[in-house]
Parts: structure tokens; C-alpha cells; sequence
């Protein structure tokens, strides 16, 4: 059986340039209810939203489904492309394929089982599950198709072999019932070409509810560059990711990469509204994406977004920070990391 290690190939940090970035178009389901609904209406004016602001740094491609492309092509303008395939959901960090690339001017992807996050009594995946295969086979990419239940939410590379990960997921009994942690650890490694596994105990508490992803790590820490991470923390002691940030925080301070160095920890606070509509709200700055020369940033109409923007700044000073309204995205489930994934340059 091939394994992209083995053949040269291994997953670029997201700092690495991108050909294009992929997304998927909302559509009617039971996260974002019917047509012509407030809900969804509003859901694809966000990710439009998104799509606009990354095309300014790179091509976007959107997968949108049957019959949809012409009202995608309206809220998107007419510098992104659309291709339509089949789509029940519309998050392409975990629907999608994740990307590899050799070194030599050759791609690949890998093309990971997806079973609707664990197998979530509300979720229809029978169609999404296909998608990663459609997308490889647009690029042209070389697909290797694993048997590991897995997410691109999921996990978080640093391009020097380390990759972050949760116990929640990964060793979720939904996904992957009959793995242990070092089976888990040898699929990843052998697909992304990594050689260390920094595991976090769980995800924050909000993506535990109805359209959790049950701890996905992009909302929690985020490499930055090789040796440091972007962490998530939340200064409201009533909150109750208070202590679990704290503890997040203190585990990777003290945690080292691949190649053996002290991780540096960036920590981000979160917004300060923690609930919408009386709920429990998981926003986070970390669920950023980076592009070519730029980042664009989950805003939240809040006074922490400027103060989150600087960070970033601060971080990426070649790179422009382009702040987008994320509560719509974030209400559905996820953030504009979530939403995106991108194809590395070969």
C-alpha cells in the first residue's frame, strides 16, 4: 500500500504559499434549515464574506451544490470560482482533502474517512464524505485514502514535524472506536509527515454542544511558526474554559517539538461575550487562516477584536490583518478556519 511519507510527500504549515483556497457553499440542511430561510440566507452571506476577503490574497474556489452555482456567483462576484458537486454540510477544513506536497513540484492529498464528527445524531454526511475525492481529482493531486476517522480541524502542523492534536477527537469512540492513541499517531504521521504528536486533553466547552465538532483544535492553539503556538485563553473566571485555557497554557509551556525546542506560548484572550441568546459561545481568535500575504481573522463586533488583530500584526508583520464577522459562522458551528482549506503551492 503506498504512504505519502514514504513516497516524499508531507503537509506544508499553512504559512507556506498557497495556490488557491477551497470552501463549500451553504445549502439547505439541518444546520442551516431550508431555502430561502433567514438562517441560511444569512449563513451564505458570511461565508461570501470570507471568500471576498481571501480572494484578495489568493484564487478561491467554492463547491457549491446542484443548481446553486448561480446564486453563490451572486454573493460571491464574478473573481471566484464555482464548480458544483453534491454537499450536505459546507465545512471544508473537514470535508476537504488535506493537502501534501514533495518538494519537487508534485501534490497529493490525503483523503481522510469522515463520518459527520462522531457520528452526531444530527449530521448527514453520505455526500460530504465523497468531497475530498472530488476536490483531489480537481487538482489533480495524487489521493491517499485513509481509513482514520479525522477531521483538518482536527489537527494543526508546524511544517517541522510536529502536529497538534485532542484526545477528544481523534480517540473519540465515534470515530475511531478500535484505535488506541499510538495507532492513531502512526496513521497521522504516515500521512502528514510528521514525527510528534502534542496531544491536548479536550477542545473548548461550547464545541461540545448540538453542532460541536466534540474538541476540534483550531478553536485552542495554533502553530504560528516552527516552535510557537497561538493558544486560546479566557480571562472571565466564571467561564468555565477558564481553567481549562490555564491548564492548556501550562502544558504546552512546557511541552517540547520535534525537533526538541521549549514551545513559545502567544496566549490570545477571548472576545468578551461568552453567550448568545442565553448560550454558551465558543469564539475564539485562533480559528484565523492564513493566505498568502495576508490572515483573515474571526471578528466579533467586540472590544477584544482590535487588541486580537494586534497580536496577529505583531506576529505576521509582512502579512495585512483583514478582521471578518465570524458570529454567524461560529453559531453554526465552527469559524472561518472551519470553512476554508488550502492547496499549497508545488
Amino acid at each position: 500500500m503506498n504512504i505519502p511519507v514514504t513516497d516524499g510527500f508531507r503537509m506544508p504549515p499553512e504559512w507556506a504559499r498557497h495556490e488557491r483556497t477551497w470552501m463549500a457553499w451553504p445549502g439547505p440542511n439541518g444546520t442551516f434549515a431550508e431555502e430561502g430561510g433567514e438562517i441560511l440566507t444569512e449563513a451564505r452571506r458570511s461565508w461570501a464574506a470570507v471568500a471576498r476577503a481571501v480572494r484578495h490574497f489568493e484564487p478561491v474556489t467554492v463547491v457549491a451544490g446542484p443548481g446553486q452555482s448561480a446564486g453563490a456567483r451572486d454573493l460571491l462576484g464574478d473573481t471566484i470560482d464555482v464548480v458544483e458537486r453534491p454537499l450536505n454540510d459546507a465545512w471544508m477544513r473537514d470535508i476537504g482533502p488535506t493537502f501534501l506536497t514533495d518538494g519537487k513540484g508534485s501534490l497529493a492529498a490525503v483523503d481522510w474517512t469522515f463520518n459527520g464528527w462522531g457520528a452526531q445524531e444530527w449530521a448527514d454526511w453520505h455526500l460530504d464524505a465523497a468531497i475530498a475525492a472530488e476536490v483531489s481529482a480537481l487538482t489533480r493531486a495524487r489521493r491517499y485514502a485513509s481509513p482514520l476517522v479525522n477531521e483538518g480541524g482536527g489537527m494543526h502542523v508546524d511544517g517541522e514535524g510536529t502536529v497538534l492534536l485532542t484526545e477528544t477527537v481523534q480517540l473519540d469512540p465515534g470515530r475511531n472506536p478500535d484505535r488506541t492513541r499510538e495507532e492513531v499517531e502512526a496513521e497521522i504521521h504516515a500521512h502528514l509527515g510528521t514525527t510528534k504528536a502534542v496531544w491536548l486533553p479536550r477542545g473548548l466547552t461550547a464545541d461540545y454542544g448540538k453542532f460541536g465538532t466534540r474538541g476540534h483544535v483550531d478553536l485552542v492553539a495554533a502553530f504560528a511558526r516552527p516552535g510557537t503556538v497561538l493558544v486560546h485563553t479566557q480571562p472571565d473566571p466564571d467561564h468555565p474554559d477558564h481553567v481549562l485555557c490555564n491548564e492548556i497554557v501550562k502544558q504546552l509551556s512546557c511541552a517540547t517539538d520535534a525537533r526538541g525546542r521549549r514551545l513559545e506560548v502567544v496566549e490570545v484572550p477571548a472576545p468578551t461575550v461568552i453567550e448568545d441568546d442565553g448560550e454558551l459561545v465558543d469564539y475564539s481568535y485562533i480559528n484565523h487562516y492564513l493566505c498568502n500575504d495576508g490572515v483573515v481573522l474571526c471578528g466579533f463586533d467586540d472590544p477584544r477584536d482590535e487588541h486580537a488583530a494586534g497580536i496577529f500584526h505583531r506576529l505576521f508583520p509582512d502579512r495585512t490583518v483583514a478582521l471578518v464577522d465570524a458570529r454567524t459562522i461560529f453559531a453554526a458551528g465552527g469559524g472561518i478556519h472551519c470553512i476554508t482549506q488550502q492547496q499549497p503551492e508545488v
